[in-house]
C-alpha cells in the first residue's frame, strides 16, 4: 500500500496540474484529486465515499444558492440601488465617513452569502460609476471593490471558508462572530480611509448622482425594504436569542426574503433572475462538492490522521510560513480545504476559533491571486480595463497588509480569545 505522504502528494499534484496546467476549474480539479487519492490508497473508485463527501457541505451549498437568489432579487427590485443613491447623497459632505460606509456596503452581499463574487457583481457594480465620477483613478476603483469583496467574504454572519475548515476538523460553526468581525471590519475601515485620502479628489455631487441608478422609494414606499429587513432581522434574532424565535435555518430565511421581494419593488422576470443567480453561484458550489470529496478521501486513506500527527511536530517558524502559502491556491475555498484544515492542527496550542478566522482571512486572498485572479477579472470588466493584472500589481501592498493582519491574529490568538470570549 502507498504511504500517506505519497497519497497526499499525488492528490496535491493532481489538483495543481488541473488548475495551473490544464486550466480545469478548481472544483473539478479537487474531484479528480479525490479520485486519484482513492485509487492510490487502494480503495478503488470509492464511489460511496465520493458521493458522501460531495454532500458533506450541503448546508453551505444551500446557503450560497439561496443567498445568491435573494441578492439577485434585491438587486432587481431596486432596493440596493436606492440604498447606494441615498448613501452618497446624504454622506458626501463627510468623505471619510462616506468611504467607510461605501466599503461596508460593498461587503454587504458577502456578509450574507459568503461569496466574494457576489460583492463585485451587485454592490460593487453599483458604486463603481460613483467612484469614477468622484475622480478616483479606474485602477484604484477596481482594486478597491475587489479588496472589499474579499473582506466581505470573511465578515460575519456567513463565512464559507470557516465552514470548510470547520467541516474538516469537526468544529461547529458557533462563536465565530467576533473573531470574523475583528479579522475583517477594522481592515475594511483602514483600506477605505487609505483610498479616500490617497485617491479621491473634490467632486460635484450632482455629477456623481447622475451616474447612479435612480432610487425607487417614492414609487414603492417602505415595503421596498421589507425583504432586507426581514432577512437581516431574522438572522440577528436566530444568532442572539435563538430560544425566543422559531428556528427557520439560514437557507429558508433567504428564500422567504426572496419570495417577499417578488411583490415589494420593481417588476422583473423571476425565472431568468433565479437562473442567473444559480449560474453565478455554480463555480463555488462545484468547489464545495470537490472539497467534500477531497476531505472524505483524505480521511478514508488515513492521510488526514497523518497530517494531524505530523503537523504537531513542525518547527514554530515553518508553521507560520505555511500560512502564507494559502493564497497561492487561486481560490479561498480550495486553500481553506487543502491547507486550512491541517493548519488548524498545526496551531492546536492556540484558540481554534480565532485561528480558523485568521486562516480564513488569509485563504480569502486566494480569490485575488493568479492564475484566475477572479475578483480582479470581474473588477477589470467593470472599469473597462483589458489587463486585470494591472489591478493585481496595484494591490500588492494591500494584499500584504491583509496577510500580515491574519498572521498577527494567529500569533496573538490567545489574548484575542481572552478579550472577546
Amino acid at each position: 500500500m502507498i504511504s500517506e505522504p505519497i497519497i497526499l502528494l499525488l492528490m496535491l499534484g493532481m489538483f495543481a496540474l488541473g488548475v495551473f496546467v490544464f486550466k480545469i476549474p478548481a472544483g473539478v480539479s479537487l474531484m479528480m484529486a479525490a479520485v486519484i487519492g482513492a485509487l492510490a490508497g487502494g480503495e478503488g473508485l470509492a464511489i460511496r465515499h465520493l458521493v458522501e463527501g460531495g454532500f458533506g457541505f450541503m448546508e453551505a451549498i444551500l446557503i450560497i444558492a439561496t443567498a445568491m437568489i435573494f441578492m439577485k432579487i434585491a438587486e432587481k427590485t431596486g432596493v440596493l440601488s436606492t440604498i447606494s443613491y441615498w448613501m452618497i447623497k446624504k454622506l458626501y459632505r463627510w468623505p471619510a465617513l462616506l468611504f467607510i460606509v461605501i466599503g461596508i456596503f460593498i461587503m454587504f452581499p458577502g456578509m450574507l452569502t459568503g461569496l466574494s463574487s457576489a460583492c463585485i457583481l451587485t454592490t460593487g457594480a453599483l458604486v463603481i460609476p460613483a467612484l469614477l465620477a468622484m475622480g478616483m483613478p479606474k485602477i484604484a476603483a477596481g482594486s478597491f471593490i475587489a479588496l472589499l469583496a474579499v473582506l466581505g467574504e470573511i465578515a460575519p454572519p456567513i463565512c464559507i471558508p470557516v465552514m470548510i475548515i470547520g467541516g474538516g476538523v469537526d468544529m461547529p460553526y458557533i462563536g465565530f462572530g467576533w473573531p470574523l468581525f475583528i479579522a475583517s471590519v477594522p481592515l475594511a475601515i483602514i483600506i477605505s480611509l487609505i483610498f479616500r485620502y490617497k485617491y479621491m479628489h473634490d467632486f460635484e455631487i450632482d455629477v456623481v448622482l447622475d451616474k447612479l441608478p435612480k432610487p425607487v422609494f417614492k414609487k414603492h414606499g417602505i415595503k421596498l425594504f421589507v425583504p432586507v429587513i426581514f432577512v437581516i432581522g431574522y438572522l440577528v434574532l436566530e444568532n442572539t436569542i435563538p430560544e425566543h424565535v422559531f428556528h427557520l435555518g439560514v437557507p429558508l430565511i433567504f428564500m422567504i426574503g426572496a419570495i417577499l421581494g417578488l411583490w415589494t419593488g420593481e417588476r422583473f422576470k423571476v425565472i431568468p433572475t433565479v437562473r442567473s443567480a444559480i449560474r453565478t453561484a455554480m463555480p463555488v458550489i462545484s468547489i464545495l462538492v470537490g472539497v467534500g470529496m477531497f476531505l472524505q478521501i483524505l480521511t478514508l486513506t488515513g492521510v488526514r490522521g497523518w497530517i494531524s500527527v505530523y503537523s504537531l511536530r513542525l518547527p514554530e517558524e515553518i508553521k507560520y510560513l505555511a500560512a502564507f502559502i494559502m493564497p497561492f491556491f487561486g481560490s479561498a475555498y480550495a486553500a481553506a480545504s487543502v491547507i486550512g484544515v491541517p493548519l488548524v492542527y498545526v496551531f492546536s496550542t492556540k484558540n481554534a476559533i480565532v485561528v480558523t478566522a485568521a486562516l480564513s482571512l488569509m485563504a480569502s486572498v486566494g480569490d485575488l491571486m493568479p492564475p484566475p485572479s477572479m475578483l480582479f477579472a470581474y473588477a477589470a470588466q467593470m472599469i473597462k480595463e483589458k489587463n486585470h493584472f494591472k489591478l493585481l500589481r496595484f494591490s500588492f501592498v494591500f494584499i500584504g497588509m491583509i496577510l500580515i493582519v491574519g498572521l498577527l491574529i494567529i500569533i496573538f490568538a490567545k489574548p484575542i480569545a481572552n478579550l472577546i470570549f
